[in-house]
């Protein structure tokens, strides 16, 4: 009986000393294999780092080759030339003055009242016509019209920019005054229509027509610039 329990105790001490021996080299196995990951990946974030800080330097150094290259005064001008697109600048040149007024004349009777009034659609008829024609920059009531501008109705009264306006409404427009003027008089156009209903229609030359700069707030709070290599260019 001693024999056998000797042996079996024999056996589960083996078992525990190999069971320990495999643990052990697993557990060296193991932490090597971690240390050489993380010398790994330190080495090849130190790579892409010294890669990156190449093409930084290459970058600034091409920029500052550009800004040797270009002039400033030719600088200059484009920047005013950006500004001008963008409505930040107050612009002047040839152009024509139209001012809208609501009708004199009564509906007749059950017609709907508003038919006689303008609305925020009229205006923007006109300004689309005019931009049509190619107008270079356009104002309602001195209010400049950029890409974020709005025209719309309150009652009956106008917002431009979040300004309210009253009639009688002046959208003043730089560009050529006879095709401006052609486009809005065109056979069953908008003036034709606007004048049906009786809405005052004038339009004036100017030679020497000044608009102002855009007054409000650019507000850009989700849109960002696409850069040039994700737009594909």
């Amino acid at each position: 009986m001693m024999d056998n329990n000797k042996k079996g105790k024999l056996a589960i001490t083996a078992t525990c000393v190999v069971l320990g021996i495999m643990l052990a080299v697993q557990f060296h196995s193991v932490k090597q294999f971690r240390e050489t990951t993380t010398n790994e990946r330190v080495e090849d974030l130190v790579r892409r780092l010294n890669e990156t800080e190449k093409v930084k330097n290459a970058l600034e150094e091409e920029v500052e080759e550009l800004r040797k290259g270009i002039p400033e005064e030719a600088m200059k001008k484009e920047q005013q030339r950006l500004k001008a697109l963008a409505g930040m600048t107050p612009l002047r040149g040839t152009g024509i003055r139209v001012t809208l007024d609501d009708s004199k004349q009564g509906g007749k009777l059950g017609e709907n009242a508003n038919l006689y009034i303008i609305h925020d659609e009229d205006l923007l008829k006109v300004i689309n016509e005019l931009r049509a024609s190619g107008a270079e920059a356009v104002a309602v009531n001195g209010q400049r019209l950029i890409a974020i501008s709005e025209i719309r109705c309150v009652g009956p009264t106008l917002l431009v920019n979040g300004v309210r306006y009253s009639p009688p409404y002046e959208i003043s427009a730089i560009g050529d005054p006879k095709t401006m003027e052609a486009a809005l008089k065109l056979r069953g156009g908008v003036t034709e229509t606007l004048r049906f209903y009786g809405i005052q229609v004038q339009i004036k030359h100017e030679n020497e027509l000044e608009i102002p700069a855009f007054k409000g707030n650019f507000r850009y709070n989700l849109a960002h610039p696409v850069e040039e290599q994700e737009a594909g260019i």
